[in-house]
């Protein structure tokens, strides 16, 4: 099979798990022996340029023209089966698919909610916000100004929203969407998306790591993410707080906006601030850990950070809010506790560190549910039938 994969890149300068999988699938399909060429955008291009780069992305990302006519040339001369789409903002724009035509199947993978929600995760003053995907209308977001704090930067992905949905770019322009929980789904169908095309295919965790023996792991708990409020950062450390002298250590792995004043609220906790890592050193914080925490306080599409720590064997506890409760199932990957609520954090995880046995049964099916739903091959067998099904979806249309 011939594919064409897209992605405009975020900018370097922080991680994206959006880029990891781009990379990964990339990987993926080529170890298969398909060929496979790349269509990319850098958000650096445009950040190199200043305030002449971010005009520039503004008024290209409802439509950019000329990235049309670049993909045009591109499914032109490569020819493929299928056009794989990850990520268009800032600069490639949802032109590309009325640009592509029935030239190739379409997929597009729905790392986030930005095809309806201009802040492309739904939060709002760091609590969830469906105002926009309930309403149809991006009205909530101009008013509120999601999108960095500013009505100005919202407006051009208001336009962009508000734009496909009247021309139909996502009713009628795309074969097969990827969303990667049952969760995200449901909330895209409801917010306008053809149900019998969105195909449900979550992230998965390259390599078949061996997991650390339990005996031979620290006494340690282990946050990894974005230090910024929706991601219930606050919330864990007043938990740890709540929880008392005998709390284990909580390592945090991350850096964002809020890291000062959470060291301030952290005080003499046992609390230790690791910074923002390299991949691998990351990695080696969770495989060492007896439990991940993922407090969100939004709804996450696929948090990276799951996959990796049931590829490790280790057990995660996650607020009860979007996919999360889906994914890590409680009492038998993970556990599961109230989001917002610092008590119910600290007494569901309190009560699970100090039952005998409990984590290293949680560990096992950790493990487990890597085996069966986040390997290489088990992602693979998925993607080949969405493929598939897209091409028989576009076959339809060169028909009608």
């Amino acid at each position: 099979m011939k594919i064409l994969y897209c992605h405009n890149h975020y900018g370097s300068s922080a991680p994206s798990g959006e880029n990891k999988v781009f990379e990964a699938e990339l990987d993926l399909l080529r170890q298969h022996g398909h060929e496979v060429a790349t269509f990319t955008r850098h958000s650096d291009d445009i950040r190199r340029k200043g305030f002449v780069g971010t005009l520039q992305g503004a008024l290209t990302t409802p439509w950019n023209p000329w990235m049309a006519r670049a993909i045009q040339r591109k499914v032109q001369q490569f020819r493929p089966d299928v056009v794989h789409v990850h990520n268009t903002f800032p600069l490639i724009s949802p032109a590309i698919f009325h640009a592509i035509g029935s030239s190739a199947a379409k997929v597009l993978t729905l790392h986030n909610y930005r095809l309806f929600c201009p802040a492309a995760i739904p939060v709002r003053n760091g609590r969830a916000c469906t105002d926009c995907i309930d309403s149809h209308t991006t009205l909530p977001a101009l008013i509120h100004g999601c999108y960095r704090h500013s009505r100005i930067a919202t407006l051009p992905l208001a336009i962009s929203v508000a734009l496909h949905r009247i021309i139909g770019t996502w009713t009628h322009k795309v074969d097969a969407f990827i969303a990667l929980t049952d969760f995200q789904k449901d909330l895209m169908v409801k917010a306008g998306l053809p149900a019998k095309r969105v195909h449900v295919k979550p992230n998965f965790y390259p390599g078949n790591p061996t997991p650390i023996p339990w005996k031979e792991r620290g006494e340690y708990v282990v946050f990894a993410g974005r230090l910024s409020r929706e991601k219930g950062i606050e919330t864990l450390i007043r938990a740890w707080a709540l929880w008392g002298a005998d709390a284990p250590e909580l390592r945090i792995v991350g850096d964002g906006p809020l890291r000062s004043n959470l060291e301030q609220l952290a005080g003499r906790l046992s609390i230790s601030f690791l910074g923002q890592l390299p991949s691998e050193a990351a990695q080696t914080q969770i495989a060492g850990a007896k439990l991940l925490i993922l407090p969100s306080e939004c709804f996450e599409g696929f948090p990276m950070v799951v996959r990796e720590a049931f590829a490790f064997g280790t057990p995660a506890a996650v607020s009860d809010i979007g996919p999360l409760p889906a994914i890590v199932r409680n009492k038998e990957n993970g556990v599961v506790f109230a989001p917002v609520n610092p008590q119910s954090l600290a007494h569901v995880v309190r009560t699970t560190w100090h039952s005998p046995g409990l984590l290293e049964t949680l560990s096992q099916g950790a493990r487990g549910s890597f085996e069966d739903n986040y390997t290489e091959q088990a992602n693979y067998l998925t993607l080949m039938r969405i493929y598939a099904q897209a091409i028989d979806e576009n076959s339809k249309k060169g028909m009608e």
